[in-house]
């Protein structure tokens, strides 16, 4: 789940990591009260769920109560990236002296965590990472280990604090990992944690997140209550939520050829085998879906399954491949042929199993007579003839 900027400075607050004042609007009324509680100047910038709003025009200073609500009317419409604005974060602007990028984040390929910073924040890290590696930090931390406040003072002398007191930057880092930890989070990043102050008064320097982005492990929902405040209703896909709320983990793509499979790496293996259709067969036919319905294909949850993947109007045929394990592929094609006679749909769908009862749940598949169903005998096959259905019944609708 990835939040907005205004979201992920709740969870910075409630860190204690400084952020200057902000107010989130939704309308230009909210603006106008917003920017006048919080005085002038201030930034206005789009929350969106991704970055480089600065460069498409989505952050912009306001130096009074006009240019607040005009600006806030110029961002309000606009979509970063495909990203609709869903409000404006109205906020204290800073004098900044000095900017730093400091993250932490979930590396799956190391199975570890991550602390990544620089002292030349404010701009992509992954270029400066290219163009000046030896100025970017890097600390693995084990997933069994702790970050302590020793190996963050560590971490802020050897990114180069030196306009800034390594003390706070320590406090600040290891305040950041606590978020991380205790949120369940994948990712923890503030770019820029900025100096600000008066460049003639030592005593007002000081270090502020001035923008944050955070990501959580949808898996561990269950266990914080309080990530209902963050649900979005105006952002969220129709389809993910109702799969979330049947315990089923999809994700909605662009293609045509809906995937349903048990184990997120079958799925995977058959997202690559349609779009390798798509490419043999030169259609551009691409998956809608990643669809993975777990250990417990059984037939109330495959039915499920094909209720939500039918019902997404850019599908034109569906591909399910199933390995059965505890769960017979005699129970699955029960579901199968019991949603596609409670939805009457006439979209093809093409199965392949594998595994427990395999030859049983064919047969039963075949028996039924439906028209709609066609069986395959391996992944590759069954691709293969999804994709060709798929840019059949596309070019018949044009």
């Amino acid at each position: 789940m990835d939040l907005y900027e205004y979201q992920a400075r709740e969870l910075l607050d409630e860190q204690s990591i400084p952020t200057p004042r902000a107010i989130f609007a939704q309308n230009s009324h909210e603006v106008a009260l917003a920017a006048d509680e919080i005085g002038y100047p201030c930034v206005i910038k789009a929350q969106v769920k991704i970055g480089h709003r600065g460069q498409a025009g989505g952050i912009k200073v306001a130096r009074n109560r006009d240019e607040a609500i005009l600006t806030a009317e110029q961002i309000f419409p606009m979509s970063i990236h495909g990203h609709k604005t869903s409000g404006v974060l109205v906020a204290q602007a800073a004098n900044i002296l000095h900017e730093y990028y400091v993250s932490i984040s979930l590396d799956r390929a190391s199975r570890d965590f991550d602390v990544l910073a620089t002292a030349n924040g404010g701009t992509e890290v992954e270029q400066i990472a290219r163009e000046q590696p030896e100025s970017v930090k890097r600390l693995h931390i084990n997933a069994l280990d702790d970050f302590d406040l020793d190996a963050a003072t560590a971490m802020a002398q050897s990114i180069g604090f030196y306009h800034a007191d390594v003390d706070q930057a320590a406090q600040v880092l290891l305040k950041m990992w606590r978020c991380f930890k205790e949120n369940d989070a994948t990712l923890v990043e503030i770019n820029p944690l900025a100096k600000i102050g008066d460049p003639d008064d030592e005593s007002s320097k000081s270090l502020c997140a001035l923008d944050a982005k955070i990501s959580l492990d949808d898996n561990a929902a269950f266990r914080h209550d309080g990530w209902t405040r963050f649900t979005d209703p105006h952002q969220s896909d129709p389809f993910e939520q109702r799969a979330r709320e049947h315990g089923l983990h999809y994700v909605h793509l662009t293609g045509e050829v809906g995937v349903i499979g048990n184990g997120a790496g079958l799925v995977m293996s058959s997202l690559d085998a349609v779009s390798g259709a798509g490419e043999d067969q030169h259609t551009g036919i691409k998956p809608a879906n990643f669809l993975d319905i777990g250990g417990g294909a059984s037939a109330e949850v495959m039915s499920e399954s094909l209720h939500i993947v039918l019902s997404d109007p850019q599908v034109e045929s569906v591909f399910i491949n199933v390995y059965g394990g505890i769960t017979s592929c005699e129970q699955v094609a029960d579901g199968i042929l019991g949603a596609l006679e409670a939805l009457g749909s006439s979209k093809p769908i093409v199965v392949r199993f594998d595994g427990n009862a395999a030859s049983e749940g064919l047969r039963i598949l075949r028996e039924a007579g439906n028209a709609n169903v066609r069986v395959c005998d391996t992944m590759e096959q069954a691709a293969q003839v999804a994709a060709e259905l798929a840019s059949t019944v596309k070019e018949a609708r044009r």
